[in-house]
Parts: structure tokens; C-alpha cells; sequence
């Protein structure tokens, strides 16, 4: 597997990845990112200075995806992770985790301290992810994003 920055043709591949994954889980509701109108223009919306998204791409075919942004609101110095989804055929082999340290390391580039990630039950997984990475648990939200759909909010030092 192969991870770059995302390209402006990437965007209907993606968005279709995001949705799926969101529908596979039962977690399709308002207040995510599936009805966010930015997940059909990421390529744009990680050109927001302190931003990037990146691809995960297998012999010319993108299977997955994942960045880190500064969302309205979040404490100086912390970015969020956001839009992290792979295919079911590529989880479990350590994709996940070269996107996240991927992330981690753009982030700490960038000149990040922290960084916030909010998500739901529903992928839990995902979470346990997350865990491992060295995320911990908050008793509420950060910034805002909008996403009143999630309802677990986690933060890593970095």
C-alpha cells in the first residue's frame, strides 16, 4: 500500500469510500461527516493552510484515506484527525495504522502539540485503534466541528 497527499481526482473515489464505510457500520446518521458537503471536495478542503489528507492507493486503486485538520474552535497548537476510513479489505494489516502515522507525523511538522479525534460506538474498531496510538478519553467535545452525530471524543499528545 502506497500513501500520498490527495489529488483533486481522488474526490468522488473517496467520498464514495467515506460513505460506504459509514454505512457499513450503521453510523449513516446526521451529524457526521456522511452528509457533509465538504466529503465530495476533500482535495479543496485540505487546502486549508495546517491541513493534509492522505490516500491510500494499491496498484493505481484507492482503498482508503485519512488527514488532519484545524477544526473552528480546538485549543491552540491541537489539530484533529479526521475522515480516517479504509475498505474492509485492507483493515487489520497495519493500513490503518501508516495512515495514522502518517498523520502524526505531518501533524508534528506542522508544529501540532495535540491532536483530537471525535468519533461514535458504532466503530469500534476503530477505536480500539485509536487506543494503541495513545489516545485518550474526553468527558466532551472540542472546537467545533459540527459533528454532533459523535459522541466519543478522544486526544493524544503528540
Amino acid at each position: 500500500m502506497h500513501i500520498r497527499s490527495i489529488q483533486p481526482e481522488d474526490n468522488p473515489f473517496i467520498a464514495k469510500i467515506i460513505r460506504s464505510c459509514l454505512e457499513e457500520f450503521g453510523a449513516n446518521k446526521p451529524g457526521t461527516v456522511y452528509y457533509d458537503a465538504s466529503t465530495d471536495h476533500l482535495y479543496e478542503l485540505f487546502q486549508t493552510p495546517g491541513s493534509a489528507y492522505f490516500i491510500a492507493e494499491k496498484d493505481g486503486e484507492i482503498w482508503g484515506g485519512g488527514g488532519i485538520f484545524p477544526s473552528d474552535g480546538l485549543p491552540a497548537q491541537t489539530c484533529e484527525l479526521v475522515k480516517m476510513y479504509l475498505m474492509p479489505e485492507v483493515r487489520g494489516n497495519g493500513n490503518g495504522a501508516a495512515i495514522i502515522m502518517k498523520c502524526i507525523s505531518k501533524a508534528k511538522e506542522l508544529g501540532f502539540k495535540n491532536m483530537y479525534i471525535e468519533t461514535m460506538p458504532e466503530l469500534s474498531k476503530a477505536i480500539g485503534v485509536y487506543e494503541k496510538f495513545g489516545f485518550e478519553y474526553l468527558t466532551g467535545p472540542l472546537g467545533n466541528t459540527g459533528h454532533h452525530g459523535c459522541d466519543i471524543w478522544m486526544r493524544k499528545v503528540l
